[in-house]
């Protein structure tokens, strides 16, 4: 009896994880193709320590509210109004290098 429900409960897991297919890739599903949200180190951009207290946050929340085309924008323009606008310029360049990396 105790073989029998071994084998249900191997047959059972292993049903499950044949009809489990696309189901766990949440971000594929959405459109989001797995890409993060623009995480370029900072470093680069010669902030000033309120630019990179106002930065850090940014990019924590953002990195909270998840990543869509949406978030995005908003996210670009926070930092549009933090940074000067060759910090803007830097940054945007590195953001779009990251997105047309493919994801890993």
């Amino acid at each position: 009896m105790t073989k029998l429900i071994a084998l249900v409960a191997a047959g059972l897991f292993a049903a499950g994880t044949v009809f489990a297919g696309d189901h766990g890739n949440c971000t594929k599903q959405v459109g989001n193709d797995g890409k993060m949200a623009c995480t370029v180190s900072t470093a680069d951009l010669n902030l000033t320590p309120e630019q990179k207290t106002k930065m850090d946050a940014l990019m924590a929340e953002h990195h909270k509210e998840g990543c869509s085309k949406a978030t995005e924008n908003k996210y670009m323009h926070e930092a549009k109004s933090i940074l000067t606008p060759e910090q803007y310029a830097t940054f945007k360049t590195e953001c779009k290098g990251m997105k047309d990396k493919p994801a890993a």
